[in-house]
């Protein structure tokens, strides 16, 4: 049996295994939305350590990674500070949340700000922005679901392809089990990714240089200039390390997957002990993808597109049954974040749009139903876009920079300052005006003085929107009151 076949099997017998997960994950649930779009609101430790930490690394981590320090060198270990501080955001920022959702039953984060702006305009401009910057996340999934799929086929199968049965089987079990479904498959995902990358890494590793003091010797000898900051390319400038940081942090958490986590925690406790532990995980997920991507550096010099480095290097130098299990690995890091985004936004648009705006007296199967639909849609979408390549690491930031626009108005709802809080309009005002000043500095005047998009776009935001709340009507004070109070009861007890 030829290589390919073997790897290629393994891919496909870990895919059916999802789809009987989401089957049995139907059976559990009830037919009702809290249940299919919260998990009931009941996720203990275990499995909201492992969707976390599987939702946030995704095809970006294990391939985009890998080709970032291919390219780039060592200055991506950045990444240590970006995943530090997703734990504590979790541990403050995230708990709070989680209150608040308990409390007053928030679903989505729209929820959660339009009760306090009391605005629809807020209402509909945080969904607008949680479903454009997180479709971009969709297209990174995409992408690597097809590299991951092509390559482990020889190019057999071309990648559109191969992206669209991968999409198609995370649609699958999302719509049958929804994220009772999601939770349990990421459970599984989240472990076995983690396994893949290093088992991945440490056998290259060993095969071809030794082991990574070699590994580290050979870069420093004939690649010295992926050791340097800013690196080859001179991409890691000061300018860029802090951008990339907060739109790699506060971004993918204001990002609609990940926020919804936090209302479906059973406990303040849960989410506590989370973010004092995930760390741990996305931190040293970075290690072995650096020991992909120096290594492919110097065995695959030609290679054109970066992201493939891994599962070149896996088809070319790894057993195939090897091959085909730690590939199913790097599928299940693409699924774990793909049916996060997935029931998202399925949630955001049947919640904040078709439920509150066309259809709001319907039975609780008929707005599962209309879901269901949307997820076909976003697939589709999500794979007509994979045709516009681009590094997954730029992907990921730019998703997290659009989603970062939310941060002010996230930060007045959470956290009582004593002072007058920002206004609907300010707030509305601030993401407008931060998108406008996203899209100038990604595209027309790029990163000016060397500073990030992201660092741009959220100073002008908070600028704006800190301006135009002195000029404009408050929140109804019953609002603050009521939810700030919350906040302060939470914090420091009755």
């Amino acid at each position: 049996m030829e290589p390919w076949v073997v790897s290629t099997g393994l891919i496909f017998l870990y895919l059916v295994a999802t789809v009987v997960i989401g089957v049995l994950a139907n059976r559990r649930g009830s037919a009702n939305m809290e249940d299919f779009f919260l998990y009931g609101r009941q996720a203990g430790f275990v499995v909201l350590y492992l969707t976390v930490v599987a939702t946030f690394h995704s095809a970006f981590a294990f391939l985009g990674s890998g080709g970032f320090f291919y390219t780039h060198g060592i200055g991506f270990w950045m990444a240590g500070t970006w995943t530090v501080l997703v734990g504590a955001i979790t541990f403050t920022l995230g708990t709070r949340i989680w209150a608040l959702g308990k409390k007053f039953g928030y679903v989505t984060p729209a929820d959660l700000l339009a009760d306090f702006y009391q605005s629809e305009a807020v209402r509909v401009i945080v969904a607008l922005v949680s479903v454009l910057f997180s479709v971009i996340y969709i297209q990174v999934q995409a992408q690597g679901l097809g590299i991951i799929l092509s390559v482990a086929t020889g190019d057999r199968i071309p990648l559109e392809l191969a992206s669209f049965i991968l999409l198609l089987v995370a649609a699958g079990y999302l719509m049958v089990g929804g994220l009772r479904a999601v939770y349990w498959t990421d459970v599984i995902q989240g472990i076995w990714m983690y396994v893949a990358v290093w088992a991945g890494s440490l056998l290259l590793t060993w095969k071809l240089f030794g082991g990574p003091v070699e590994l580290w010797k050979r870069v420093a000898a004939e690649r010295p200039d992926l050791l340097t900051l800013p690196g080859p390319e001179g991409f890691f400038t000061p300018g860029m390390w802090v951008g990339m940081t907060i739109a790699l942090s506060f971004g993918i958490i204001f990002q609609p997957q990940m926020m919804i986590r936090y209302f479906t925690a059973a406990s303040a406790r849960t989410l506590k002990l989370l973010g004092a532990t995930t760390p741990l995980y996305l931190m040293t997920l970075f290690i072995p993808a650096a020991l992909v991507g120096l290594g492919g550096a110097l065995i695959l010099p030609e290679l054109e597109v970066a992201d493939r480095v891994f599962p070149e290097l896996l088809v070319r130098y790894a057993p195939a049954w090897l091959t085909g299990l730690i590939l199913a690995g790097a599928t299940a890091a693409a699924m774990s974040t793909l049916d996060s985004i997935l029931h998202s936004n399925m949630t955001i648009l049947t919640r904040d749009v078709y439920q509150r705006y066309f259809a709001p007296k319907r039975s609780q199967r008929h707005y599962l139903a209309f879901g269901r639909w949307v997820v076909v849609g976003l697939l589709a979408l999500g794979w007509m876009l994979i045709s516009e390549l681009d590094y997954l690491v730029v992907l990921v930031t730019m998703s997290g920079a659009g989603a970062l626009q939310l941060m002010p108005a996230v930060l007045g709802v959470c956290y009582p300052t004593g002072r007058r809080p920002l206004t609907a309009t300010g707030v509305v005002a601030g993401v407008v005006a931060g998108l406008v000043t996203l899209y100038l500095t990604r595209f027309q005047w790029v990163q000016p003085l060397g500073m990030h998009e992201a660092i741009w776009s959220l100073g002008i935001n908070c600028a704006v929107a800190i301006s135009v709340s002195r000029a404009t009507r408050p929140p109804p004070q019953e609002a603050v009151e009521r939810i700030h109070g919350e906040v302060e009861r939470f914090v420091y007890g009755d």
